[in-house]
């Protein structure tokens, strides 16, 4: 990895919806500081694993290490979960659509517990750092499919976490708003280099751009490793045709 303690650990992880095993026994260490992109077409797992990993969704079977702790654990998982920002699929999902941009920022800054001074200084920066400025009034049912992925990332944002999770961010996105999406983790991620990102995506012209990938199938781990690595591991030019022989 790169020397430092992975950021999650999985281990036995095994997930059932039904008859859908969305975790089939998974285990799998992820290197922190690091963008680390979940590739697979939809409905093979990635979600699940990320809202696991996030403590959005009840462990089922299996250990869920994140940040040092078991997320079984209700006092590490009080403890942790504040460093952890977790951006659900689909545009908006976590936004209020009758709030307006600055109001809906606002909010995740209250539940974090940050003062008025403090929340009107991070808001100032994640609307200036967005471009999203001058829409701070605007309702955010009004907003574009790319001003919402922006929104929700400052919502993401406000606390400075340690840990983000992106499940499918640019899905629905054109191409220009998803180009400045990821213009946008990358100005974040150098003002903020210790921070690890997670990163769900169909998307394989996006994951060539990750530091680290983890190939899903039927929720199980396929691969892991840079995409030249897997693209070495696999024979193959690009990351379709990797994923295509790794099945």
């Amino acid at each position: 990895m790169n020397g430092k303690a992975p950021v999650v650990r999985l281990a036995g992880l095994t997930h059932r919806y039904g008859t859908v095993q969305a975790a089939d026994g998974v285990d799998l260490e992820i290197p922190a500081g690091r963008m680390v992109g979940f590739i697979g077409p939809d409905g093979v797992g990635k979600s699940t694993w990320l809202g696991l990993i996030a403590g959005a969704r009840q462990i089922q079977q299996g250990r869920v290490e994140v940040l040092g702790g078991d997320m079984a654990a209700a006092r590490h998982r009080e403890a942790v979960c504040p460093r952890i920002a977790y951006m659900p699929q689909g545009l908006g999902k976590n936004l209020y659509p009758t709030l307006s941009a600055f109001e809906n920022i606002d909010f995740f800054g209250r539940l974090f517990g940050q003062g008025r001074a403090e929340r009107a200084r991070r808001i100032a920066e994640l609307l200036a750092a967005t471009g999203m400025a001058a829409f701070a009034d605007r309702p955010a049912h009004k907003l574009s499919g790319g001003m919402k992925q922006k929104l929700g990332l400052c919502c993401a944002l406000i606390h400075d976490p340690d840990l983000l999770i992106l499940d499918e961010p640019t899905t629905g996105g054109d191409p220009l708003s998803r180009r400045q999406f990821w213009d946008l983790i990358g100005r974040i991620r150098t003002d903020h280099p210790g921070m690890s990102v997670l990163v769900a995506t169909a998307y394989m012209e996006e994951a060539e751009q990750y530091d680290w990938l983890v190939a899903v199938d039927s929720g199980r781990v396929l691969a892991t490793g840079t995409p030249a690595e897997l693209r070495a591991q696999t024979g193959q030019t690009t990351l379709d045709g990797a994923f295509i022989r790794l099945l």
